[in-house]
Parts: structure tokens; sequence; C-alpha cells
């Protein structure tokens, strides 16, 4: 299987330039200018990018929650995330109560089995933290090759402070990292206490009941811990300019906090909540939309560098029949999360490159290299001789409106239905097997199930 890609825009993390790149084997074996290889496929890119297929490292596949599951499986959500040029995507693998760590990833991985369109890792969620699964860390990090681990400091399976303490000592010591949703659950049970009192409970009230000062107290304890433990943490889905403020304060005095936002916290904002009826179900997802002071913020914070991914938290969920399954007079009966997994590069091209408020390189290194280097994906992430053939022909002037009837994902809306954007994937290869192309009016897919594979990251380093 060999791809000859002519004269398009190759897009580092830091520079761009007009090349040809060779893949053989699912590998990228050369760059260059004039490249003469007898390749089996020949594509003319000119006028077209060159990307490193995007990394999604905040995935809910086939994931339970509020008695239910959220609806795309390893099937559905990577062929939906190929046909938008995600090529890797790092799944989030809730333990269930008495398993140890190698049998939650042994059950995923099972369910993962002959179903993934795209290769695939692992971040085991510690929601049972008996002392020998705190022990497991060490093997988590040096031989399963999960050596991310999410903790929640809400909800009831959340963890408490000396179990985070534990958990950073733990991944310093053998080069993991601790991924955590940070909100304060109190202030936001308090909030929920007084609504449910005041009988305030459309969905409108889900954004108010979980302010942006929970998130920014949470992220400000939880890098305590990390200044105290000499350790490093990862803040899951940022979502407001105060939570960003305090990751800032501590990464100017040399603490290890790294973060991740979403499209829909630099896009979207909590107007959609009071959207007619019970639409404004669409955006119940935790945390909540904020406000358009915090989409700035947040993208400010991509460009001066205390951002480092972008990542969707796809966690879908039918609006008809999922959203509505608890009834629709109590926003804390909603089930949280939205689609993402498919519009990622697509809404990060039109609404951060074309406007102008990140450059093409940044949108890489946030979508691409820097995820890579953070998660231990040593072969992913560049368009660079020896890393997997993970490649996306991008039309930067390509027109498509996003509506859901032309995207992949196993739900019944998107929020950003109705949107026009600017540039989109025409051809998609995975290791060097194409899998998904553009197609007269919307992008389809042209890969197999089960071609992905797990992949057994690094464990980590920073500096």
């Amino acid at each position: 299987m060999s791809v000859l890609i002519k004269n398009g825009l190759v897009v580092t993390s830091s520079s761009s330039y007009t090349a040809d790149v060779y893949v053989e084997e699912g590998k990228i074996k050369a760059i260059g200018t004039q490249l003469d290889y007898s390749a089996k496929t020949i594509v003319d890119a000119k006028g077209k990018y060159v990307l490193p297929g995007a990394i999604d490292p905040h995935t809910h596949l086939a994931m339970p929650f509020m008695g239910t599951f959220a609806q795309d499986d390893y099937e559905t959500g990577t062929i939906a995330a190929a046909c938008g040029g995600v090529t890797c995507v790092v799944d989030f693998d809730l333990q269930q109560k008495g398993e140890s760590l190698f049998q939650a990833i042994e059950r995923k991985k099972s369910w993962a089995k002959d179903k993934v369109a795209i290769d695939y890792s692992l971040h085991p969620a510690i929601m049972d933290p008996r002392p020998e699964v705190i022990d497991e860390v060490k093997d988590a990090i040096l031989e399963y090759g999960t050596p991310s681990f999410k903790i929640f400091m809400v909800y009831d399976f959340r963890v408490d402070d000396a179990t985070m303490i534990r958990l950073l000592k733990e991944t310093k010591k053998y080069g993991g990292l601790v991924q955590v949703h940070a909100e304060n659950v109190h202030m936001i049970n308090h909030l929920n206490e007084e609504f449910q009192k005041a009988g305030t409970l459309s969905p409108y009230y889900h954004a108010k009941s979980r302010p942006n000062i929970a998130e920014e107290e949470a992220v400000s304890r939880a890098a305590k811990m990390v200044e105290m433990t000499g350790s490093r943490i990862y803040i899951v889905h940022l979502s407001s300019k105060e939570g960003l403020f305090r990751v800032k304060e501590a990464r100017d005095r040399g603490i290890n906090v790294f973060a991740e936002t979403c499209p829909q916290y630099l896009l979207l904002d909590e107007e959609r909540y009071k959207e007619s009826g019970f639409n404004g179900a669409k955006y119940v997802m935790s945390p909540p939309l904020r406000t358009k002071e915090s989409n700035q913020a947040l993208w400010d914070g991509i460009n001066q560098g205390d951002i480092q991914v972008l990542a969707t938290d796809h966690c879908p969920f039918d609006f008809n029949g999922k959203k509505d399954m608890n009834g629709t007079d109590d926003y804390k009966k909603i089930p949280n999360g939205a689609p993402g997994i498919e519009t990622l590069l697509m809404l990060m091209h039109s609404e951060g490159v074309v406007k102008g408020r990140i450059s093409l390189e940044k949108m890489v290194d946030v979508l691409s290299t820097a995820t890579a280097k953070m998660f231990g994906l040593k072969d992913k992430g560049e368009i660079c001789v020896g890393k997997d053939a993970d490649i996306v022909i991008f039309d930067p002037k390509q027109k498509f409106t996003i509506t859901q009837e032309k995207l992949h994902m196993n739900v019944d809306y998107t929020p950003y239905e109705g949107m026009e954007v600017t540039g989109m994937p025409v051809e998609v290869y995975s290791r060097g097997k194409k899998v998904s192309q553009w197609k007269t009016d919307h992008v389809e897919f042209v890969g197999q199930k089960g071609y992905g594979r797990f992949i057994k990251r690094q464990p980590l380093t920073f500096k």
C-alpha cells in the first residue's frame, strides 16, 4: 500500500511549506519536492493542505451514564471521527466497582474489538480507588500503555483530596498524568437544592447551577495539590475565563498545570439554554456553556499557550428519547453530554483559522502535535518521516453546511445545525489507508470497521 501526495501545503505546528509526501506500509517514508516514487496511488494536492490527522483525546464511546449509554459505540463513533478528519481517539474507560484497572481496560478493549475504524487508546478513569488500584497505576503506565488517568471532583464517584494527592505522587514517579474534571461539588449541590425549592428547573438553570466560580475553585485547589507534590495535572474541558485565570496563575509560577478546551466552549454560549421549549436540553453538558467573555478568553488562552489541547468531550444522547427519558421538567434529570467528534476539525479551521482567531500552525498544534506529545502517542501527530501516515488532505475553500443529516454520528442532532463552515477534509488516511473522502456535498466513509488498533502509549515526559 503506497501513496504519493504531490504539491500540497504541508502544515506543521511551526511552519508550512509546499512538498510531496510519500507513504509506504502505513508510514511516512519521505517528504520533499518533486519526489520520484512509483506509488500505487498518486494524489494531486495542489491548493490543498496536508495535515496530520486530528487526535481527539476526550471521547465517551458507549459510556454508561444516568441510566442509559452514550449512543456512539466504537463502530459508529470512529466512523464519524474518520469522516471528520480525526484519525485517533483516546477514549475514557470508567472503572466499575470492584474492577482492577487491567480488567477495566480489557473490558473496554473487548467492546472495541473488530469495530474500530481508526486507531485508539484508553484513559482509565479511577472510580473505585482502593489501595490496590492506586498501586496498579505503575503497571498501567509501564505495561498496559495507558499512562493517563481521569478523576472527578464532582458526582457521587468523585475522589477525595487525599486520593488525588496519592495519584499525583504515583504518576510523578513513573511518567503518568492525572486528568481532572474540576468543579466544586458542594457549590453545585447547594445551588441544585436552591433551584429545586424555587421550582426553577428549566435547562437554563443547569448552567446557573454550575457557575464559573465552581470551576475556578476546583482548578485552584487541584493546582495547590500539584504544587505540593511537584507533580502535574491536566484540566479536562476547561470552560470559563475564571478557570483559565487559575490555570495561567499556576503556570506563571512554574506549576505543571495543563489544560484542554472544546469547540462548544469557544463557539457557543449560555444563551443557547434559552431556546424555546425543551430545546435548551441539547446543550446540557458539564461543565455548561458559559458567556461570550469566556469564549474569547479561551481563544486567548490557546494563543498564549496556557491551553495546549483541543478535544470534544463527545458524549451523544438523542434529543428525542434520551435527553427527555426522565421527563422535561427538571434539568438535573437530563443526561449530560453532546456530540462533536465529527465536527472538530471543520469548526476549528472555519471558526478559528479562517476568522483569524488562531493560525493554521496553531490549529495543527492543538489538534494533533501537542496532543500526541501530551499523551505519549509517539507515532502520531505530525507530518514527519517515520510517523504513522495519519494524513488529512484538506480543501481550505470547500464550503459545507453542518446538518445532522449529512453527518455520521449516531445521534439525532448536532449543536451546530445550520452553521456554514469553510474548509473540509477531502481525503483522510489512517496508517496509509484511505478511510473517508469528499463526495459531492458530504464526506463518506470508505474504510472498514476493525481496521483500527489499540495503541500502547509511552510513559510521559515533562520539562
